[in-house]
């Protein structure tokens, strides 16, 4: 700047890098590090409760149902419960509803690119009004605006009434196509020791995982200046669907197409009644109007996009095919920006 006729470099605070980019760079590590732990913590913790659940005798159609979908939901429910207890219930809820739509819309899409999926499954016929059911529930709760104690205290009660009828559901199916999918991907069988000691230590570290990972991602939400939802619906939910992400494209890969799809579906049931309800549990309060506006009615469209797919009603098998892949990345990368444009 010119001062009397004279030139001055603007004064700039020879701290500024010093003190942002290390805070900066210590919250992007704490993420990176936390989704890894998260990633790894969730794989063990399923090889242990699917090798100690098959050590009692346990279907491998069950184990499928019950303890994969609920593990590969186990870095969204750490998440979202040590958000919730530390006061970042807005994370929390963008956790859950950001993982259900990058679910359908990334991961089935980014999984359907790779290798058209076919549903043959029965028993995903039958999960998919559930999930709808489960979507009406969590959508009345959140009507007034609030997620209370109740209203998360009744979501965990549905989630457990949920674990029942997943085990009535497989006691009952006597033969369907997943069963012999899932009994080619459980783990050999292994001493019960050793099985439970997995699975204990997976839960060790997805704890651990989460802690880390939610304190780096309230640190950037804090120095880009954007709320917690936002970095719950966006970083947060890509990185906790990882497991899924990975384990869709296996399936994939290996022509499992059922467990595929029945990886996100039942993933999706979990999030919403186990990772919606903890916010509810520990820290009730207000949810953000844009949930009720943006979020939760995308997630009920691309669902009923899933279900009208895996119906198939032109006849014959449900199919995701590459052309409806695109469309849902699509999808996808139109609501991130709308997201960025709105938190802008």
């Amino acid at each position: 700047m010119y001062i009397q006729g004279h030139y001055f470099e603007p004064a700039v605070p020879q701290n500024l890098f010093q003190e942002v980019v290390p805070i900066m760079l210590m919250s992007v590590l704490a993420i990176v590090g936390g989704f890894v732990l998260l990633v790894w913590g969730a794989e063990r913790f399923v090889l242990g409760a699917s090798s100690t659940a098959r050590s009692f005798g346990v279907s491998p159609l069950i184990v499928g149902l019950t303890i994969v979908g609920f593990g590969t939901s186990a870095p969204e429910m750490l998440v979202s419960g040590v958000a919730a207890w530390e006061g970042n219930p807005g994370l929390a809820i963008g956790n859950a509803l950001g993982s259900n739509i990058t679910n359908i819309a990334l991961v089935l899409g980014l999984a359907a690119l790779i290798k058209p999926l076919e549903v043959h499954s029965q028993t995903l016929r039958r999960e998919l009004p559930i999930l709808l059911l489960i979507m009406v529930l969590a959508w009345v709760l959140l009507l007034d605006g609030e997620l209370g104690r109740g209203d998360g205290l009744m979501l965990l009660l549905g989630m457990v009434v949920m674990i029942y009828w997943l085990v009535r559901l497989g006691l009952s199916t006597r033969s369907d196509p997943m069963t012999s999918e899932y009994d080619a991907e459980m783990p050999k069988q292994m001493p019960v020791w050793t099985a439970l000691m997995w699975l204990l230590l997976g839960l060790v570290v997805l704890f651990v995982g989460s802690r880390i990972l939610v304190h780096g991602a309230v640190d950037i939400a804090t120095q880009l200046g954007v709320s917690d939802l936002v970095i719950g619906l966006t970083i947060i939910a890509i990185g906790t669907s990882l497991p899924e992400l990975a384990a869709t494209i296996m399936s994939a890969l290996r022509n499992e197409h059922d467990i595929a799809i029945g990886n996100v579906i039942g993933s999706n049931m979990f999030n919403l009644l186990g990772v919606m309800g903890l916010p509810g549990l520990l820290a009730p309060g207000p949810v953000a109007a844009e949930v009720l506006r943006r979020d939760y009615p995308l997630m009920v469209g691309l669902t009923l996009g899933l279900f009208v797919m895996a119906y198939g009603l032109k006849g014959g098998h449900g199919r995701i095919n590459r052309l409806e892949a695109c469309v849902l990345v699509g999808v996808y990368g139109v609501y991130l920006y709308v997201i960025y444009r709105m938190s802008v």
